[in-house]
């Protein structure tokens, strides 16, 4: 991701949500229904929504329960717990006691890397 003095006019197909510069096309979760609604004609979006929801929602439980969720090509989801420590306030520079806490942690599957970079 890039981000900085770059525009998003400044680079061919680049995007800005949320304050950041995107490279390539971004997709959020009604243009995901919309697409799949579109290349099949025969179901409803209504329920084309349902079934993108409930995968979310799944893997999300999963994750929640502390499993790890892992979707063949594509990658693996897990949670990844980070410890206590003293950290720095920013501003005053005064140390501050940061709790332990529990962070989505996704790694990439091979087809997906592979076709990132152009290999597959």
């Amino acid at each position: 991701m890039l981000t900085g003095v770059l525009t998003p006019y400044a680079v061919p197909g680049a995007m800005r949500r949320q304050g950041r510069i995107y490279l390539g096309e971004g997709m959020i979760r009604s243009e995901l229904i919309q697409m799949i609604s579109d290349e099949n004609p025969h179901l409803f979006r209504r329920d084309v929504e349902r079934i993108v929801n409930t995968v979310f929602e799944e893997v999300i439980d999963a994750m929640a329960r502390g499993d790890r969720v892992e979707l063949r090509g594509f990658g693996a989801f897990s949670v990844k717990q980070r410890d206590s420590r003293v950290g720095r306030n920013p501003r005053t520079g005064e140390a501050v006691e940061v709790e332990e806490k529990h962070v989505p942690f996704f790694k990439t599957g091979k087809l997906l890397r592979d076709r990132l970079n152009g290999d597959a």
